[in-house]
């Protein structure tokens, strides 16, 4: 099924090669996208909710509706495509059944690139010698790069270890770690070998790859430096003038440390795992032959940590780990409330709806929320403490927001400009809540509506809606005046010719 195509669509040159990019809204396939487009390719996302990428800033590329494990999907998808990048893995879903689930996907996915006479598979897999993986996910890597090329299709797979950016969920690891630990006692993995590459240039070698078109097989790709894990967290300390001691140590089980990190970090259980067990094998090139073959110049670790942390300090983080990482809810409009509690607060706020509707998008993150903000903070610690994500994602902007955006707990499900915000919660919940704002001119100002909806499944969720009712009487009134005073303020701060 394809979605309705974004303005501009048409105006593509029918003429040029069409490409389709899978995972778009994941880290890398967000950032592919509009460098292919800036490139002049002519482009179609595969997405099993398009609606998450309509918030992007992406003219012309056309958004289908569909899944790498479905064959009907795919079939439209893939309709006079040229090459394809494949960007999908599980790592964040925790299933000892994943690596079946990978490769299973990446067949049938290959089976359906064949009868569609796709003329390429580009594939960013996982560094690592294959006779020395301790880690079920870089073999999982490995697998599929092999499964995509089973039908027959010319597969060209580029072979990276840890990807250094803003945003990424091992630069993020990095980042914490070391921000909040002066002192590390470390597991001895540490003392891995690894060879980071900055992101840039990783996407410099997917969006050179459509150059060389008849260009196939393994390529391993690496940035200037070989370091080891402490010395990649001293090597951030340096940068960030921070004096940090690390003292590897023996821990016998991997998932201690995995434990460890998921407490002092962001980053969930169920990404630390697969990131701890990596950590156990030297991922280094062996091969280097896309330095012969391709134009791009890895730079040094130092520098790629860089350009990371000057992209967090403009608040121009473009994806993030969190990008991507959601679980499969239905698809749900709020057009009838049937069945639902809600919670409904409004305002007369002397501020046009442009001030209002910028209040209340800059909510969440460590922007923190208007109205008991430790109230918030403790539901995400209770979130956390039965498995889900709790507070730790934030926002990827601190103002600006895009369907698909994390926000904490929440994720933007609808987004219109200076006049409405759906936010629907990623919670584990015995039911499904959204939260809502709407924003419409009003005499000399404007009227700000705020609206809590709730879903309750069964016996629990009519017992977690009226627990939670008490606090709903201090944090939903305090947060629409907080709200109504911030955009009249930033209207007077502003001017009235503002």
């Amino acid at each position: 099924m394809t979605s309705p195509r974004p303005e501009g669509a048409n105006r593509m040159d029918p003429g040029k090669p069409l490409i389709l990019v899978t995972g778009a809204t994941g880290y890398i396939g967000g950032r592919l996208v509009p460098r292919l487009l800036a490139a002049g390719r002519r482009i179609r996302c595969l997405a099993r909710n398009p609606e998450r990428l309509a918030g992007r800033p992406w003219p012309g590329v056309e958004l289908v509706k569909g899944d790498v494990s479905d064959p009907t999907s795919l079939e439209a998808a893939l309709q006079g495509v040229s090459q394809v990048y494949y960007l999908v893995h599980a790592m964040a879903e925790d299933s000892p059944d994943f690596r079946g689930r990978d490769l299973r996907q990446a067949l049938t996915f290959a089976a359906a690139c064949a009868k569609a006479g796709v003329r390429r598979i580009i594939y960013l897999g996982g560094l690592g010698d294959p006779a020395r993986h301790r880690s079920d996910h870089l073999a999982s890597r490995q697998e599929v790069g092999a499964a995509l090329g089973s039908s027959g299709v010319p597969v060209l797979e580029f072979r990276a270890a840890v990807i250094v950016g803003s945003g990424s969920v091992s630069f993020e690891m990095i980042r914490h770690l070391t921000e909040r630990l002066p002192i590390m006692i470390t597991p001895r993995w540490v003392n891995t070998r690894c060879q980071p590459i900055g992101v840039r240039d990783v996407l410099g070698y997917l969006t050179e790859a459509l150059e060389h078109p008849e260009v196939e097989g393994v390529f391993e790709i690496g940035g200037q430096d070989v370091l080891d894990y402490r010395r990649m967290m001293l090597g951030y300390a340096g940068i960030r003038g921070l004096r940090r001691l690390i003292l590897p140590m023996r821990v016998p089980l991997p998932i201690l440390s995995a434990l460890w990190v998921d407490m002092v970090t962001p980053i969930p259980l169920e990404l630390v795992k697969p990131l701890i067990e990596g950590m156990t094998t030297e991922v280094v090139v062996r091969d280097p032959r896309a330095l012969e073959v391709f134009r791009v110049r890895p730079m040094a670790y130092r520098d790629a940590l860089v350009l990371a942390l000057q992209r967090l300090d403009e608040d121009a983080v473009e994806t993030t780990w969190a990008t991507s990482l959601s679980r499969e809810q239905e698809e749900q409009v709020l057009g009838s409330h049937e069945g639902m509690f809600l919670e409904r607060h409004h305002r007369h706020v002397k501020a046009p709806p442009r001030a209002v509707f910028q209040a209340f998008c800059a909510l969440g993150g460590e922007n923190g929320w208007p109205a008991g903000n430790w109230l918030w903070q403790a539901r995400g610690f209770l979130d956390r403490a039965v498995g889900g994500l709790g507070m730790r994602r934030g926002r990827r902007h601190p103002r600006d927001l895009r369907v698909g955006d994390p926000v904490d707990f929440w994720r933007v499900e609808a987004l219109e400009p200076e006049r409405l915000l759906r936010l629907r919660s990623e919670m584990r919940l015995d039911g499904r809540a959204w939260l809502q704002f709407t924003v419409r001119v009003e005499g000399d100002g404007s009227r700000l509506e705020q609206t809590a909806f709730f879903e309750p499944h069964g016996l629990l969720g009519l017992l977690y809606w009226y627990s939670v009712l008490p606090f709903h009487l201090f944090v939903f009134p305090g947060m629409i005046r907080a709200l109504k005073r911030r955009a009249e303020a930033a209207m007077t701060q502003s001017g009235p010719g503002a």
